[in-house]
């Protein structure tokens, strides 16, 4: 019984041992960003916190940014760009740092956040008109650049140009490309037609 005591006594004061988790043949490993490094293996990507726990789990919708030369995903304001292909288009979300989606795909482009801003392609329809002996409208895809918030609220837009685009991956090979940078905590500039840029402020 007193073994039986002593056993019990040392099991309790003894603190446990804990290993760590291992993470090997990766192909890639990057800076810490927000609190999150991502890891790269077989073409698909996951998140390590400082601790090297895997927080996201591999998966193949985490979308890349270029930053200092390189390439690879980013939390920034605790949101990471995702991309899903439709009818092989490129649409644009975010997840947190649950892996859990925020922001639906929905933009044909978008940036990463800065100061709970980011900037964003958002797709309009636009009814031109109506062919009655089909009984269907007649409209046209646009996108305008806008400024979201970290749940994807537009908060106001950079331009009121309309772009034009057509949504047939034979025309639209790769997302378009985003006019438009962020400069100061709530201050844009948006590149005009003619090469000029004019600052834009978003609260």
């Amino acid at each position: 019984m007193r073994t039986l005591r002593f056993l019990f006594l040392s099991l309790v004061m003894i603190p446990f041992l804990s290993f760590s988790q291992s993470m090997e043949n990766l192909d890639y490993i990057s800076p810490f960003q927000n609190g999150m490094a991502a890891v790269k293996k077989d073409n698909q990507w996951a998140f390590i916190n400082t601790k090297g726990d895997v927080v996201i789990n591999f998966r193949a919708d985490i979308a890349i940014s270029e930053l200092e030369g390189k390439n690879y995903p980013v939390f920034a304001d605790d949101r990471c760009l995702i991309v899903e292909q439709k009818n092989g288009i490129s649409y644009f979300g975010f997840i947190d740092k649950t892996g859990n989606t925020v922001v639906e795909p929905k933009f044909l482009n978008a940036t990463n956040f800065y100061n709970g801003q980011a900037i964003a392609l958002e797709l309009l329809k636009e009814v031109v008109g109506e062919n009655k002996a089909l009984n269907k409208t007649v409209s046209y895809d646009k996108y305008l650049e806008a400024v979201i918030d970290t749940n994807g609220n537009v908060l106001g837009y950079l331009s009121p140009k309309r772009t034009n685009v057509i949504l047939d991956k034979k025309f639209l090979r790769c997302p378009p490309k985003i006019s438009a940078k962020h400069i100061s905590d709530n201050l844009f500039a948006f590149l005009n037609d003619d090469n000029t840029w004019s600052i834009i402020s978003i609260e």
